[in-house]
């Protein structure tokens, strides 16, 4: 009789973890489910890099897909890794897939992007890339997608001559700029906001 109390005590006190314990594989499940549906990068407009992650429905500071949006970003990080993209290049994909996913057209989007730094050398033609670092430049086709999407992409005039390149070996979508301390002030002066990358 001493041993019924216990036993039913015992019993209690296992329905009440194995309960407890639903209810947290239930809770589990559900954070599971609500990060599978936000789980994994993608890209958008921008399909050779850019990924970007979705966020839930109903995020704060949503891009306005009526406004206008002026940026200028100023591309000084190059690659520690010659066969990887240049950060620089991949934040400006990046950007773009952002905006349009948020439903800014790209017709809105009025985005200049200068190379100087350690970024110049994304800049260089496939020939020139190759001769210097022995394999083909990883930046080109993100930079033909970026110019596609009308993104104006430009290298600085000062940074070419710093690294001892010739003009022409530039790749051919990437004009050559006076500088990027001249571009940048340009276009601040033009209302675009400047994003340092």
């Amino acid at each position: 009789m001493h041993h019924a109390p216990s036993t039913l005590a015992l019993l209690g006190l296992l329905a009440l973890g194995l309960s407890f314990g639903a209810a947290a594989a239930s809770t589990a499940t559900t954070a599971t489910a609500d990060n599978a549906n936000t789980a994994g990068w993608h890209t958008g407009v921008i399909t050779s890099g850019g990924e970007i992650h979705p966020v839930p429905k109903g995020s704060s500071y949503m891009p306005d897909p009526k406004a206008t949006y002026k940026v200028v970003f100023a591309m000084t990080r190059g690659s520690d890794d010659p066969t990887k993209v240049s950060p620089a290049v991949e934040r400006v994909a990046r950007a773009v897939n952002l905006f349009t996913a948020a439903g800014v057209p790209l017709k809105n989007l009025h985005f200049v992007a200068i190379a100087y730094g350690a970024a110049t050398p994304a800049m260089l033609d496939d020939k020139h890339y190759e001769d210097t670092y022995l394999v083909h430049n990883p930046n080109l086709p993100i930079i033909r997608e970026l110019r596609k999407a009308g993104v104006d992409i430009v290298v600085c005039g000062q940074a070419v001559a710093e690294y001892k390149y010739h003009f022409d070996w530039m790749d051919h979508d990437v004009p050559v700029a006076l500088s990027g301390v001249t571009t940048i002030t340009e276009m601040q002066l033009k209302g675009y906001a400047l994003m340092q990358l």
